[in-house]
């Protein structure tokens, strides 16, 4: 599953580090990225830890590639 962060919605709430720590992790300003890249977008293997990161996102910072 492809993940894409908008990070203009982004409000350093920590819910998807919270559920997804392997994949999430946030800038010196508390705005979400992934862990071990700067890219916006990253594929993963489909996880309920992701699945629940994206969901429990307030803002909708954090959305779900369906084409892929």
């Amino acid at each position: 599953m492809k993940i894409k962060i908008i990070p203009d919605k982004c409000i350093a709430c920590g819910l998807c580090h919270i559920h997804a720590p392997e994949a999430f992790d946030y800038h010196d300003n508390g705005i979400v990225k992934f862990y071990d890249t700067q890219d916006q977008e990253k594929t993963f293997p489909d996880a309920p830890s992701l699945r629940t990161a994206v969901k429990s996102c307030p803002t909708g910072a954090l959305k779900i590639d369906k084409d892929i």
